[in-house]
C-alpha cells in the first residue's frame, strides 16, 4: 500500500506516542508499504516549530531522512490540484495533502476526520 502521512501521523511515530491509532503503527511498520513524507508536511512542523507551537530535534530532517521514508515535493500539479476540490475547508496544508494524495495515487493516514469529507483514499483507522 502507498501511504501518505498526515503531520500528526508522523510526529507520533517519531515520538512513539501512545496516540499513535495501531493500525497506522501497524501500517508504519509494514516494510511492505510505501511510506510518502510531503514537502508540506515538513513546512508544517517547521512552521510550529519556528512559533513554539512545537518542539522538534535540532536534526529533525536527518531522523527523517533516517526513517526510510519517501519524501515527496509539491509540484505545479499538486498546487493546480487543489482548486479542483471543494471548498471543505481552508487548512491549505490538509488541502494540498488532499492533492497530492489524489494525484499520486496515495491514501492518506490521519486521523482528522475532516478528510473523510473529500474524495481521497484513507487508511482507515
Amino acid at each position: 500500500m502507498n501511504l501518505l502521512l498526515d503531520t500528526h501521523i508522523l510526529l507520533w511515530w517519531l515520538d512513539d506516542s501512545p496516540r499513535l491509532p495501531t493500525r497506522a503503527e501497524a501500517a508504519i511498520a509494514d516494510a511492505a508499504n510505501l511510506l510518502v513524507i510531503s514537502a508540506a508536511v515538513i513546512w508544517e512542523i517547521r512552521i510550529k516549530a519556528a512559533i513554539g507551537k512545537l518542539t522538534i530535534a535540532p536534526h529533525f530532517l536527518r531522523v527523517i531522512r533516517q526513517q526510510g521514508f519517501e519524501m515527496l515535493p509539491v509540484t505545479v500539479d499538486h498546487a493546480y490540484a487543489v482548486g479542483d476540490l471543494p471548498p471543505i475547508h481552508r487548512d491549505p496544508f490538509d488541502r494540498i495533502l488532499v492533492a497530492q494524495a489524489r494525484t499520486e495515487r496515495l491514501a492518506i493516514v490521519t486521523h482528522d476526520p475532516v478528510f473523510a469529507r473529500y474524495d481521497v483514499p484513507l487508511l482507515e483507522l
